[in-house]
């Protein structure tokens, strides 16, 4: 009998060896969800799969029904990214990105606003220098993780909702922010919640990152430091909310400009 197949569009999150030749790709569907798919002889030298199937790349698939895994038909591809795979910043950059797409995308979960950020973001970084990605991968966990159902709150006490966006706006000014209660805390009600102290200029920037659109953020200047502190706050909230180390941005934090 046929396998019964289908066609998807999807981005390349990761691949796992499976015996001498194959893989199993994790995939992100264009409507957000996940999908696990064996690539039988991609890791031969002369398969047509090696180059349709590297990370971050976009492909149109031919899927097939399997009992416990889907195999991949066919691969056609779409977009590939290639100068995501020449600076090894850029590589550690659009790693942390594909990462976080792996550890919170969930099966037959549709998020395809995820797909939709992941696509843009990685337009934008592959025309990029190396501190505009690190910028524009800031940028995305911060997108993300609101797509996930996860964003911080930033512009109101998350204890009593006063408008803190004046806050914001003092470069000289320290914050409170809570991770375990989801966003920044006003000093009348610090003392009651468990929070962290961290500079208005930084928490300022991710208010900004959050709402500007990717065109906006390309016009944006931020300071390596600023930039590695957001990508630090990301990196605290994923693992306060999902309970997940990003490995990926691990990495990037040991790059020369870290």
């Amino acid at each position: 009998m046929a396998q019964a197949t289908y066609s998807i569009r999807a981005l390349v999150l990761r691949k796992t060896k499976l015996n001498e030749s194959d893989l199993i790709c994790t995939f992100l569907a264009e409507d957000g969800s996940q999908i696990r798919a064996v690539a039988k002889g991609a890791r031969k030298p002369t398969s047509s799969f090696a180059s349709r199937l590297e990370l971050f790349s976009i492909d149109d698939l031919l899927l097939a029904k399997g009992r416990n895994l889907d195999s991949v038909k066919e691969a056609r591809l779409v977009e590939g990214f290639d100068p995501l795979r020449i600076s090894l910043e850029h590589t550690a950059c659009a790693s942390s990105c594909v990462e976080f797409l792996d550890r919170v995308s969930q099966l037959g979960l549709k998020s395809p606003m995820l797909f939709a950020l992941a696509q843009a973001t990685f337009t934008h970084m592959s025309a990029s220098d190396t501190r505009k990605a690190i910028q524009l991968t800031a940028a995305f966990l911060l997108k993300a993780l609101s797509y996930a159902g996860v964003r911080p709150s930033l512009a109101h006490c998350v204890s009593c909702g006063e408008d803190t966006t004046g806050y914001l706006e003092d470069a000289n000014r320290m914050m409170h922010i809570s991770y375990i209660e989801g966003g920044v805390v006003c000093d009348a009600c610090h003392a009651g919640s468990d929070t962290v102290i961290v500079p208005a200029p930084m928490l300022s920037w991710a208010h900004s990152l959050l709402h500007a659109t990717l065109d906006q953020i390309d016009d944006f200047v931020v300071d390596d430091d600023v930039s590695f502190a957001l990508l630090r706050f990301c990196q605290t909230w994923a693992r306060t909310h999902f309970s997940i180390n990003l490995k990926s941005l691990n990495f990037l934090f040991t790059c020369a400009l870290a």
